[in-house]
């Protein structure tokens, strides 16, 4: 019997190829999608889980929110003082370690190079983090402070084909010099990890931070990231239900202003488990990019879609030309067939055609799935047997496709009554039913294939909005060079900007402790006359030519002058308290965005000149509160993401404490970066060079959320590609159906062109009513997501009206050319059709 099924289905999808390679290319189209959509969202949840122990090993996580604009700021750092309070209030900890991002100068044989990832831990990181070590004592790699340990890809780079094992390199951070002895080599990490590390050195904390010891004491100093270990059977959320009322154990009362504070006032905490940080609530301050459940669920819901859409088109192909297959199922019924076993006949029939197009979708995968991972930057692998494998998925896929496709169908063929059938010949008349089912199917279809290609232009549209809307500065012709605080740069630093300027095409050179997408964030407290609580402002120093170089308008007011010493904020470092108490004595002279002075209340920016408000700039012992004058007012400038809220800043004259220099140029970008290398190895031959244009700086911010466009506009036009082969398919059969009617319309004068409109008005009513399907819903989802944008597009009818006309278009050529054929047939022809 399942010979005689597998014969007969094999001959009706031959004797219908034009059917049977639309159900299976679309099928295809869908699983292929499913199953890369699978690995990805696989690849997402198990981020960490290769770690051994990762049930019980967990990162301490700060959750920060601005009491007056209400952002929020969720780290994956906590301050380093955090660590010895948890292990001594939480005996459940067996083991704590802090580890510390740091870019040190590498000198090897009076070599100097930079490192990418490299990290400072202050214990056994092994104890905590189970690293995989290929060379190595995980029990002694990090004993002591002067180890340090590789990853294997790191010691190739630094030692070539000679054993790293016993080597020293010399790091140098924040001007001390330091030998390192390598203990041991890591196995490069996957990338489905929220670690990203070359290298790891034991360090001593209170050396390193000798001269700002704040860093070892103080709450507000949130960098770094702390690990823990909890002991086997420890519950972590009884740990985590037990630190609001640790946190005012531990953290101290201050007094700003004769104020009281507390730095844990505004901050809570958590221990979260690695294994869910890549996903979790804090994205800030990570190591690598992170995700977030919604976008996972939302790439997988619409996998689904697409998939679904394929099995409308088995469904409607099946039942549209189930007058084809009445005759068959009528004889059946007479020689003694039952419905069970018509049933099982073309659910068996559906099994199959899912079967082929599953073939072809894992040669799709195959092929398309290293580009999947270049482009997501992921280790994307199809494995069918063993631990992963997904030969029981595909099986499991094969048999629902199947089954949901073809039951329908199955039970819709299966209740042709033979008499009927027989004595109205119905092997070519209309299918029973009034299309109804059919119809709901196509707006189904059309609905998906319209709302992602909605999602897509708005996507779009603010990826280039974000790329390419006014930050506030000039973006074009500048250069930014990070990490010009090292020690060593102090003595020629001054004097590199000096022959920096000299360059030929250098117009402006600017410094700064903010630039172009940096990642470090300095806030602080504004007392303003007549409120009771501080406003928190960021505070950021820069040199006179910073707003010149930056292209930053000033609005009112003045800027920095360099010959009025109360501008200048500058004192020495370490911190000397005669110097520390002067300077609060006679206050300093700020420069303020525009949103900063919307926050201190002040009704323009010229309103704002000459006021006066305090801020904590020295600590309490030395003053606490400076007061502060505004001198002058510059246009806001979005330094980060546009998804990040503008900082209200303050801007401050130093002339040493900065991290990044800006040059402004003209000419060629190769040349002039070529020129400004020249006089930094010249000057600096031991530190290197690293510079990069900010419309590189800017285009790697954003580079996720191409991404997304991208996918988006790949999972859109895979929804049209398999919305119009069924609409084509659907077409071609519903033409064939109508062609005696056809021809009594020719020949009772109906023209090309009306019959031509008539087939393909009947296709595109359900686009037209999927239009005003997918526009609510489209606006619903593009309307949240744009909210968790700082500054975002408005949300115009223009995409709607846009995918909605590429739809009905796309409908109209593909039933036309087909129509048009089918219109101009000879009606002779049409007549003697049955």
């Amino acid at each position: 019997m399942w010979r005689n099924y597998l014969t007969v289905g094999l001959r009706s999808l031959l004797k219908s190829r034009t059917y049977a390679a639309i159900n299976i290319l679309g099928l295809a189209t869908g699983m292929a999608a499913c199953l890369i959509i699978l690995l990805f969202v696989r690849n997402e949840l198990t981020f960490d889980a290769w770690m051994p122990q990762a049930d019980r090993t967990f990162q301490f996580q700060t959750y920060y929110t601005d009491p007056h604009g209400g952002r929020e700021n969720n780290l994956q750092m906590a301050p380093y003082v955090a660590q010895a309070a948890l292990r001594k209030d939480f005996p459940q900890i067996a083991a704590a370690v802090h580890l510390l991002s740091a870019g040190p100068v590498v000198l090897r044989n009076g070599v100097a190079t930079e490192v990418d990832d490299m990290k400072f831990v202050d214990g056994p990181v092994f104890d905590v983090l189970d690293l995989p070590l290929v060379k190595g004592d995980p029990r002694t790699a990090l004993a002591k402070p002067g180890d340090m340990v590789l990853t294997d890809s790191e010691a190739k780079r630094r030692f070539g084909s000679e054993d790293p094992m016993g080597q020293t390199l010399t790091l140098i951070s924040r001007g001390i010099s330091t030998d390192y002895r390598v203990n041991g080599v890591l196995k490069d990490l996957p990338k489905a990890s929220h670690l990203k590390l070359t290298m790891l050195a034991r360090y001593d904390p209170p050396s390193y931070w000798a001269q700002t010891p704040d860093f070892l004491s103080q709450y507000g100093w949130q960098s770094g990231w702390i690990y823990a270990r909890l002991k086997p059977g420890a519950d972590v959320k009884a740990i985590n239900a037990q630190l609001p009322q640790w946190e005012k154990r531990n953290i101290p009362d201050q007094f700003f202003g004769g104020r009281r504070f507390n730095q844990g006032d505004d901050m809570n905490f958590a221990l979260v488990n690695v294994r869910d940080v890549h996903l979790g609530r804090a994205q800030n301050g990570s190591m690598t990019p992170g995700n977030d459940r919604g976008s996972i669920i939302t790439f997988a819901i619409v996998a689904l879609l697409i998939l679904g859409m394929a099995c409308v088109n088995f469904v409607n192909l099946a039942t549209a030309r189930a007058s084809q297959r009445a005759r068959e199922v009528a004889l059946r019924k007479v020689l003694g067939a039952n419905r069970r076993q018509l049933v099982l006949q073309f659910i068996g029939e559906s099994i199959l055609v899912s079967a082929v197009a599953m073939l072809v979708a894992l040669a799709l995968t195959e092929l398309l799935l290293p580009l999947v991972s270049r482009f997501l930057d992921a280790d994307l692998s199809l494995h069918y047997f063993g631990s992963g494998g997904l030969i029981l998925p595909i099986i499991g896929l094969v048999l629902l496709v199947g089954v949901a496709g073809g039951a329908y169908p199955a039970f819709y063929l299966s209740r042709f009554q033979p008499a009927r059938v027989l004595k109205a010949n119905k092997s070519a008349a209309d299918a029973e039913g009034s299309g109804r089912l059919r119809s709901a199917l196509v707006v189904a279809q059309f609905a998906v294939s319209i709302g992602l290609i909605i999602c897509t232009a708005v996507v779009y549209a603010q990826t280039l909005y974000a790329r390419n809307s006014d930050p506030g500065y000039k973006r074009e012709g500048l250069i930014q060079i990070s990490g010009i605080s090292r020690r060593q740069l102090d003595p020629v630093l001054d004097t590199m900007v000096r022959e920096i300027e000299k360059v030929d095409g250098v117009t402006s050179v600017g410094r700064t402790n903010i630039g172009i997408s940096t990642t470090n964030n300095t806030n602080s407290g504004i007392l303003v006359p007549g409120r009771e609580e501080p406003i928190s402002m960021g505070i950021y120093q820069v040199d006179t030519k910073f707003f010149d170089t930056m292209g930053i308008k000033l609005l009112a007011g003045r800027s920095f002058d360099i010959n009025r010493p109360i501008d200048d904020i500058t004192r020495p470092f370490p911190e000397v308290p005669e110097a520390e108490r002067a300077f609060a004595a006679r206050g300093a002279n700020t420069v303020v965005n525009e949103l900063a002075v919307k926050r201190l209340g002040f009704a323009s920016p010229q309103d704002a000149i000459g006021k006066q408000v305090r801020g904590g700039l020295v600590r309490d012992e030395f003053g606490g509160s400076v007061p502060i004058t505004i001198i002058g007012v510059v246009q806001d400038s979005r330094f980060r993401s546009i998804r990040d809220p503008m900082d209200p800043i303050f801007f401050l004259f130093d002339r040493d404490n900065h991290n990044e220099m800006l040059i402004r140029y003209h000419g060629n970008p190769a040349t002039m970066l070529a020129r400004i290398e020249s006089v930094w190895k010249r000057l600096a031959p031991e530190v290197p060079f690293t510079a990069r244009f900010s419309d590189d700086i800017v285009r790697e911010v954003y580079h996720a959320e191409e991404a997304r466009a991208q996918a988006f506009a790949a999972f859109a036009l895979l929804a049209v590609i398999v919305g119009c082969l069924g609409l084509f398919g659907l077409s071609a059969f519903t033409a064939q159906r109508r062609t005696k009617e056809i021809g009594i319309r020719k020949v009772l004068g109906a023209s090309t062109g009306k019959i031509v409109q008539l087939l393909v008005w009947q296709f595109t009513r359900p686009v037209l009513i999927a239009n005003l399907i997918a526009w609510p819903i489209a606006w619903w989802l593009m309307r949240d997501w744009l909210n968790g944008f700082d500054a975002r597009i408005a949300l115009t009818p223009l995409p709607f009206l846009l995918a909605g006309g590429l739809a009905l278009l796309i409908a109209i050529l593909t039933i036309g050319a087909h129509s048009f054929r089918v219109a101009r047939t000879n009606p002779i022809h049409a007549l003697r059709y049955e």
